[in-house]
């Protein structure tokens, strides 16, 4: 597994899925999603993994609402980008596999196979 955690630092979902991963021993590279943002290639991966844009938005987050008025999926993503605090967590990566929020059922699949 290689699994890859893009959080939000006072994000309490995110710090429950570490501590998941942590009480396993299953090793995994912490990101902090605010602060360093996904790159592209990272971005395209996780939205075919989880299937839709809207899945990756944080609708509570400041400033998502304005989202809803972009005509357009590639300026959402644009924006997105640039504002990656817009950006629901955690985004958890395994390969090309991922999840977004807390889903331990699905971990547990993985760490199975």
């Amino acid at each position: 597994m290689n699994i890859q955690i893009f959080g939000k630092s006072k994000s309490f979902d995110t710090k429950k899925a570490e501590r998941w991963f942590k009480e396993r021993g299953i090793r995994f590279q912490s990101i902090d999603l605010v602060k360093y943002g996904m790159s592209r290639g990272e971005f395209d991966s996780v939205k075919r993994a989880v299937g839709s844009l809207d899945a990756l938005i944080d609708p509570k987050a400041k400033g998502a609402a304005a989202l809803q008025y972009l005509a357009y999926e590639a300026d959402k993503e644009e924006k997105l980008l640039e504002e990656p605090a817009l950006f629901c967590a955690p985004i958890v990566r395994n390969g090309k596999q991922a999840t977004v929020g807390y889903q331990p059922e699905v971990w547990e699949r993985w760490a199975k196979e």
